[in-house]
């Protein structure tokens, strides 16, 4: 009987999200999770320059414009289009590519104060393949911050919960000052998901970025690395 009870409630709060991100006129519920995060941590400042990976359809996009506003930038790449936006940026690329990187950084005209990735994998239905898929764009994630990221910049996103996790906290704290994992309410009770909010960069891993000499083929998104 709890159980049936705590599924009302996840379902009802869930519901009351989704009815909210309509009246609000936010493209996600997930917008919710952004906004209970920067209300806690303190993500955003007016002027911030934003990039948000795997934006589409561009819900968080839309809270990153409203709290950067007057002079903020906001720019989010997705593999799929993503229907404008008014005040932010975007654009179809992959992240795995360093032509991706170049144009973001001549979009923002220098570097980002915050990165946002709220990239999930295609769920395979296999817990540990998914974990593992989702600690590779979340790594994926961390290359940007060592291409664009300021010093003292913030990344915040989204990972399965699984036994590399602590590998990937590992990364983080030898580039950021402070690592916390956070689970916001607009979050399913159900989901294996969670938040890691980062800030203070260190700043000694940027890369230095070189333009191709071809223009680069754009893939297929494909998962890469050692991870699976």
């Amino acid at each position: 009987m709890a159980d049936l009870h705590d599924r009302w409630v996840a379902e009802r709060r869930n519901e009351h999200y989704y009815k909210l991100a309509k009246k609000l006129n936010y493209r996600s519920r997930a917008s919710f999770k952004l906004i209970q995060i920067d209300e806690r941590f303190g993500i955003f400042k007016p002027g911030d320059a934003v990039v948000d990976l795997g934006a589409c359809p561009g819900g968080w996009c839309q809270v990153a414009q409203e709290r950067t506003w007057p002079n903020g930038k906001v720019i989010g790449v997705d593999l799929r289009y993503i229907k404008p936006i008014e005040g932010v940026e975007t654009f179809m690329g992959d992240i795995t590519h360093d032509s991706t990187m170049i144009e973001l950084m001549e979009r923002f005209g220098g570097k980002a104060d915050v990165v946002l990735s709220d990239m999930a994998p295609n769920i395979a239905g296999h817990y540990s393949m998914d974990h593992a898929r989702s600690i590779n764009l979340c790594m994926y994630a961390v290359d940007v911050c060592d291409r664009i990221l300021k010093k003292e910049g913030k990344l915040v996103m989204k990972v399965f919960m699984g036994d590399m996790f602590d590998s990937l906290m590992d990364e983080l704290k030898k580039r950021f000052q402070s690592v916390k994992v956070h689970s916001p309410d607009a979050s399913r009770d159900t989901s294996s998901e969670v938040y890691v909010i980062c800030q203070g960069y260190y700043g000694k891993s940027n890369i230095t970025l070189k333009k191709p000499e071809a223009e680069e083929k754009k893939p297929e998104f494909t998962v890469k690395g050692g991870f699976i």
